[in-house]
């Protein structure tokens, strides 16, 4: 017999966490699940067969590499960092130049022997927030010395903001975000951030105007600016989202019975908060905001009592970068940004997307754990102390 009680003690760190991660998973079954439909006529196949031969497995895998992730002690990231940030620039490199096209973006490598493409800024993001917070807490005490600390910090950002932002301008604009509240957090003075900035917006600059997709980059921007004057083609995806929530309401229509996903492009990924929306109301949608707001308080509650400088600033970078994801995804639902194409962290579909997001909150959850290790110590420490009342 299933025993629920013996799988939570093999868990450790932050239950809230827990709990968010299974709402999440259930949500993006349910979601994926309805979104699909077109999807599945296009391809010839029944939607169950797209979600048990797809989806559902890399949920599945998700959690697993959560769990797996969460049981490693967060240290051991520090120098697993530093060979990701080795693997990753050569990754990108390779991406830019002969990763596969589509839609005019070089995202994605295609994994030799099974086939699959894997889009390599998401082991970037991973790569560049666990080294970060490795530089930050390994030169805490020299943290203003331009040759210890500013260049190797200046350097990684910068090369990995241009090699992502060549194909991907808006991971890679999310992806700075991230790294300049990390580096504030780690002390660095705001002069070195001001440089960093400047280097960062000069190399905005020239992907902006010079890069093989400143077409697609300035279309959309001026499809958000000025929808009136772009042709229907341009705000056709912004158009049917906007469907998508009008028609939702209060309460939505029901799971499984939205009918912009056949129309709205990606509603499977891109669009899955629309989905959401359309089929369970203002309601659903306050449902998963809150679940990524409450991820962040967790996290900063987590960084807040982290004893060591590494899981803090690991913990606010991981999490920072999920929450922000998941609001820039949302917001480009509701027409409150450009088109991204960044999907919902642990909701949209999608495999390479999927694995990195879980491990992510598997970091997460190890600096949880160890955090709770440390309250338990303190607490037997301070009831050992008391002396023993006399009769």
């Amino acid at each position: 017999m299933f025993d629920v009680n013996a799988l939570l003690n093999k868990t450790k760190g932050d239950r809230w966490i827990w709990l968010i991660i299974l709402m999440l998973s259930i949500i993006s079954l349910m979601s994926v699940y309805s979104a699909t439909g077109s999807m599945a006529f296009r391809q010839g196949k029944t939607v169950e067969r797209i979600l048990l031969t797809k989806h559902l497995i890399f949920v599945i895998m998700g959690i697993a590499m959560i769990y797996i992730a969460h049981l490693l002690d967060y240290k051991y990231y520090a120098g697993i960092s530093k060979v990701l940030m080795i693997i990753t620039i050569p990754l990108l490199f390779y991406t830019a130049a002969f990763g596969v096209n589509v839609n005019d973006a070089s995202r994605w490598v295609k994994i030799p022997i099974i086939g699959m493409t894997f889009q390599t800024s998401d082991l970037a993001k991973l790569a560049l927030i666990t080294f970060l917070a490795r530089i930050l807490t390994k030169k805490q005490e020299n943290i203003k010395d331009v040759k210890e600390a500013f260049i190797p910090i200046m350097g990684s950002v910068c090369a990995v903001f241009v090699l992502i932002a060549w194909a991907n301008m808006s991971t890679a604009i999310m992806l700075f975000g991230v790294s300049i509240l990390v580096l504030i957090i780690g002390r660095i003075s705001i002069k070195q951030i001001i440089f960093v900035c400047l280097g960062v917006g000069l190399l905005l600059t020239l992907v902006v105007f010079f890069g093989p997709r400143r077409k697609t980059y300035m279309s959309r921007v001026n499809s958000f600016m000025h929808p009136e004057l772009q042709h229907a083609d341009k705000t056709y995806q912004a158009d049917q989202s906007k469907i998508a929530l009008a028609t939702g309401g209060f309460f939505g229509k029901g799971p499984g019975n939205s009918t912009q996903r056949n129309f709205l492009p990606h509603s499977e990924s891109d669009y899955i908060f629309s989905i959401i929306v359309e089929e369970y109301g203002m309601i659903g949608a306050i449902v998963v905001v809150l679940l990524y707001l409450t991820l962040l308080y967790r996290c900063v509650l987590i960084v807040n009592k982290s004893p060591k400088a590494f899981g803090a600033l690991l913990a606010a970078g991981l999490s920072f970068s999920l929450t922000i994801q998941a609001f820039a995804n949302m917001a480009v639902s509701v027409g409150l940004g450009p088109v991204t194409g960044v999907p919902l962290p642990l909701v949209s579909m999608g495999g390479t997307s999927m694995i990195f997001t879980s491990i992510a909150f598997g970091i997460i959850l190890s600096v949880s754990k160890d955090v709770e290790k440390n309250e338990n110590k303190s607490e037997k420490i301070i009831v050992g102390t008391i002396p023993a009342m006399e009769d």
